[in-house]
Parts: C-alpha cells; sequence; structure tokens
C-alpha cells in the first residue's frame, strides 16, 4: 500500500488558502459557500462546543510504513468503454441492506474498522446473491485485532484489518444497543448538531476488551458465527482499476486526508477549499458518478447519518482527490 498521503506533502486539487491560525467552523462554512464552488456546506458539528481539531479522534487511519502492512494488488482487465457513466452499489444489489446502512463510530477513532467490516458485510451478500445478509462486527475488528490492525481507537491500518478478516475472521454485529448479532458496537453515537446527552466526538474513547463470545445475541455461539475471508488486496490507484472492482465485487474501503473544511460537508461534490489537515479517516466507496460536470466518488461515512448527506458524501473523482485514490484495499469473502 502506498503512503497515505496525509502524511506526505499530498495536496488536493482545488483553491487552497493559508491557515495561519486555526479557523472555526462559523468562518469555514462562509468561506465554502461564498465561493459557490463544487459543493456546499453546514453545520454537521455545533460550531459552539467544536474546533475542527477537536474532530481529529474521528480520523484514525494510521501510516503503513512496514511491510508487514502491504497487500498484493489486484488488476482487471477492463475496457473503460465497459464501464458505465454512473454506479451506485445501493441499486445495483438492492437485496443486500447492508449497502445502504451508515454506521456511527462514536468517540473512537475505528473508522479503519468501520469501512472495513461495512464493505466485508456487502460483499458476503453479494458474492452469496443475496442468501447471506448480514452485518460484520466493528467491535470484534476493533478490540481482538491486535497490533497487526494498529491501535484500536487510536488508530488503525486498513490493509490490517482485511489481512485479519482472512486469517481470523469476524463475527456478526451491528449498530450500539442492536442485540440482533453476536457482537453490537459498545461505544454510544457521539453528539453533532446540539447539546445533549450523548457524548462529545472530541471526547475520545479508550478501545474496549476484546471479548471471543457472543454480547449481543447470547444464542449464538462466537466460534460459529465467524466468517472469513478468501482473500485481502490492494487496489491500483487507476481510476478505472477501482471502478472494475466496484462493479465486479463491491464496495470497497479506502482512506484519504481530512481536511477542517470536510466535516462541514452537506451536499455537492467535495473538494478540499480551506483549513488544514486533521489525520487520515477510512471509509467504504459505493459507486461513482458526474454531477454538474464534476466527476465523482458515492461514499458512505462512519459519522452517523445525521452528518453530510444522510451519512453519505460525494468526492472528487480522478484527481485523487485528498488521496483517496491511493489508498484503496478490499477482499472476497468465503462462503459457509
Amino acid at each position: 500500500m502506498k503512503v497515505l498521503g496525509f502524511l506526505l506533502a499530498v495536496l488536493c486539487v482545488a483553491q487552497a488558502y493559508v491557515v495561519t491560525k486555526e479557523q472555526n467552523f462559523y468562518e469555514i462554512v462562509n468561506t465554502v459557500n461564498s465561493l459557490h464552488t463544487t459543493w456546499k456546506a453546514a453545520h454537521n458539528f455545533d460550531p459552539k462546543n467544536y474546533l475542527p481539531s477537536d474532530l481529529k479522534v474521528l480520523c484514525g487511519v494510521k501510516q503503513e510504513t512496514d511491510l508487514k502492512y502491504v497487500l498484493p494488488v489486484m488488476f482487471h482487465e477492463v475496457d473503460e468503454k465497459d464501464l458505465p457513466e454512473t454506479f451506485d452499489s445501493r441499486t445495483n444489489w438492492p437485496n443486500c441492506p447492508s449497502i445502504k446502512a451508515v454506521r456511527d463510530q462514536g468517540s473512537c477513532g475505528s473508522c479503519w474498522a468501520f469501512g472495513a467490516v461495512e464493505a466485508m458485510s456487502d460483499r458476503l451478500c453479494i458474492f452469496s446473491k443475496g442468501a447471506i445478509k448480514t452485518e460484520i462486527s466493528a467491535q470484534d475488528m476493533l478490540t481482538c485485532c491486535g497490533i497487526t490492525c494498529g491501535d484500536g481507537c487510536n488508530g488503525g491500518y486498513p490493509a490490517g484489518a482485511w489481512r485479519h478478516w482472512v486469517n481470523e475472521g469476524l463475527v456478526t454485529g451491528f449498530l450500539y444497543g442492536n442485540d440482533q448479532y453476536c457482537q453490537p458496537y459498545s461505544i454510544p453515537p457521539c453528539e453533532h448538531h446540539v447539546e445533549g446527552k450523548r457524548p462529545k466526538c472530541s471526547e475520545g474513547g479508550s478501545t474496549p476488551k476484546c471479548e471471543r463470545a457472543c454480547m449481543g445475541n447470547t444464542t449464538e455461539n462466537y466460534k460459529k458465527d465467524l466468517h472469513f475471508g478468501a482473500d485481502s488486496y490492494e487496489i491500483s490507484s487507476d481510476v478505472s482499476q477501482i471502478q472494475a472492482e466496484i462493479q465486479k465485487h463491491g464496495p470497497v474501503e479506502a482512506a484519504f486526508t481530512v481536511y477542517a473544511d470536510f466535516p462541514t460537508y452537506k451536499s455537492g461534490v467535495y473538494q478540499h477549499v480551506t483549513g488544514g489537515v486533521l489525520g487520515g479517516h477510512a471509509i467504504k466507496i459505493i459507486g461513482w458518478g458526474t454531477e454538474e460536470g464534476t466527476p465523482y466518488w458515492l461514499v458512505a461515512n462512519s459519522w452517523n447519518s445525521d452528518w453530510g448527506a444522510e451519512g453519505f458524501f460525494k468526492i472528487k473523482r480522478g484527481v485523487n482527490e485528498c488521496g483517496i485514490e491511493d489508498s484503496v484495499v478490499a477482499g472476497r469473502p468465503q462462503l459457509k
């Protein structure tokens, strides 16, 4: 896997402003919307309670510098003329509800685990032709994949997550408080728009203890509930290769540099406009298209459905915006 751009001098292809001091969200929203760029900004996080730097805790992708995190590269024989102009996994595989789901990582830098298990859930359904409709547990990934995945809530490696799925397997699990599956997520959602009873997203969270037992649906057996990957791999940063992978096998996990303006995304096609780097963030790419002449990737975030466009966003495609095309990983499930 290539070294992520957020720890190198990777710049987004967009208008940029030199920031001498941290901007607040009022300034960022006003700047973005005054420029009439390809997207619109809004207050997804209460500007009275948050500065952009408060959200660094949500950006949990670590730099992959060790060769042990390198995955083999998948290559597709593809003719660009055969790729559709628009593709949305939600409509291409309508019988797979996990593709439409939006999760919440809470006050934890667990995006590396969420992007992985969301795509794994989708691919189990896709490869089984809709026979396996389940959700793979972010809790199991976060807590039981140790040093090979990183440091839990303090960040991790997407490549390590996919390798763990192949080597150790993962049980089922879904949202906080959902006991339908073996291991629900144990970290509660965090507060976005208003002051409330939920914890602030800036408060961080310690990594829960690994439990090799079903803590949600206790009628399930942990070992019997394990689902494994057949393989794991990196996808070339070539746009057509990423498109071919999604069209053939389903959503993928990717990582990109988060700048201070990204948390304010509301609609349109995101590209970096203003603000400094907050960190690296992992997400799930589910498709692509073009909006008012701007090509985009269609992406699911893990900051709850009250963020962005009901939990989803579009980001400029074809220019490696914020490094998103450099860090794409996936794998194929082992069907039981």
